[in-house]
């Protein structure tokens, strides 16, 4: 079908919510998409944050065929194989404290798990989230994020929100109390412009909620699953080796394949009796399918170590070119800042077929690529740039 007929489809008989590019993604395989007109892009944006495989990754795709053709789904009613050995994997690969997995179907609703299960375990209702933080779309998740006009899109409001600045300890400390049920927060706020906080703020962070009885939760949507080239931002020396009461997961988990997450400590998982949570698809056999060749793959490949050397490549590469002013993030959740608004600039790649994300930041390009990224392929992105 060509482009033009398939957007007037689209458009007719779809609900408009996104500006979408003027492209039709037919196939993809790593870190490029070939379009319905076919045309061939590289894409750094990697469907948001999502194909941290690459398109189509030989090791996921087989490993659904492979469970299509035995059952595509049953609901948690019943014990699964493929269950038990996707939760065995990713609580292998978790910070040692973190022990049990809870499975949903985005990264919203694993946010609003990880509340409910925090207001469980503590018997109180205020939440702590910051300003730049973006958490999803439903009630809960909407109405802790800070960032731009979204809180607004949710009203009315789920009560007990409060917002502390990112990255200010003394914000932290002058809300939090023993009426607070959890402190959550992007350890990196990719939409917000990639911005970042010191080591040592998450290390005041879970000083804080150790002496107060509150829930830290990192929302890791953006961040975990190797992203940052570490298997998780909790845990690792990025957090100064802080580690969360829970960590949500979402996007990269299942390679596209939608599926979502909470990894939750022994404290918190005593707390939860049958039928406090619930999910019909949550855990259902494709998914999680998804999410064990999903961590099989970066394993296999040496993903995370990849993303990292790309990550010190491009900071190399990008000191001669004079817009760029600095590179923010870490592992393949970057945000290329430039001396002045960058959208002429995301226009420009995109015209050469280079596919990558602006955020709230005006001057901040975000780069959310395939984990398998390669450097040549990050040379095609620095050509234009240096030609800006």
């Amino acid at each position: 079908m060509k482009f033009d007929e398939i957007q007037h489809l689209e458009e007719q008989f779809q609900v408009a919510t996104y500006a979408k590019m003027n492209i039709a993604v037919e196939r993809g395989r790593g870190a490029w998409i070939w379009t319905s007109e076919g045309e061939i892009y590289l894409d750094l944006y990697g469907g948001h944050a999502v194909c941290a495989t690459g398109h189509s990754h030989p090791h996921v795709v087989e490993a659904l065929k492979t469970q299509a053709e035995k059952v595509l789904f049953y609901s948690n009613l019943v014990y699964s194989e493929i269950r038990a050995k996707a939760a065995e994997k990713l609580v292998s690969i978790a910070p040692e404290s973190l022990t049990k997995a809870f499975f949903c179907n985005s990264g919203t609703e694993a946010n609003e798990n990880a509340m409910r299960m925090a207001r469980f375990t503590t018997g109180c209702e205020k939440i702590i989230t910051f300003s730049g933080g973006f958490h999803g779309r439903t009630a809960d998740s909407i109405s802790a994020t800070f960032l731009g006009n979204y809180r607004n899109l949710g009203k009315p409001n789920v009560p007990h929100h409060v917002c502390a600045e990112f990255g200010n300890i003394e914000s932290v400390r002058a809300i939090a109390d023993k009426e607070t049920a959890a402190i959550m927060l992007e350890p990196i706020q990719s939409m917000a412009g990639v911005t970042e906080a010191e080591p040592r703020f998450f290390r005041q962070l879970r000083e804080i909620c150790d002496e107060l009885g509150i829930i830290l939760i990192f929302d890791e949507v953006q961040t975990g699953i190797g992203r940052t080239g570490n298997w998780f931002f909790g845990g690792s020396d990025l957090a100064d080796f802080v580690e969360p009461d829970i960590i949500t997961l979402a996007k990269s988990l299942g390679s596209g394949v939608p599926v979502g997450a909470c990894l939750v400590n022994e404290k918190i998982s005593q707390n939860i009796k049958t039928n406090d949570l619930g999910t019909t698809f949550g855990g259902g056999m494709l998914a999680m399918a998804a999410v064990l060749a999903t961590i099989e793959a970066i394993e296999n490949d040496e993903m995370r170590k990849n993303i990292s050397d790309i990550e010190n490549y491009l900071r190399e590469k990008l000191k001669p070119i004079e817009t760029v002013k600095n590179l923010r993030g870490k592992g393949g959740l970057l945000g290329i800042e430039f001396a002045e608004n960058c959208k002429p600039i995301h226009q420009k790649l995109l015209e050469n077929r280079i596919i990558t994300g602006t955020s709230s930041d005006p001057n901040v390009l975000r780069l959310l690529p395939p984990l398998c990224v390669k450097k040549e392929e990050i040379d095609l992105l620095l050509k234009v740039l240096a030609a800006d």
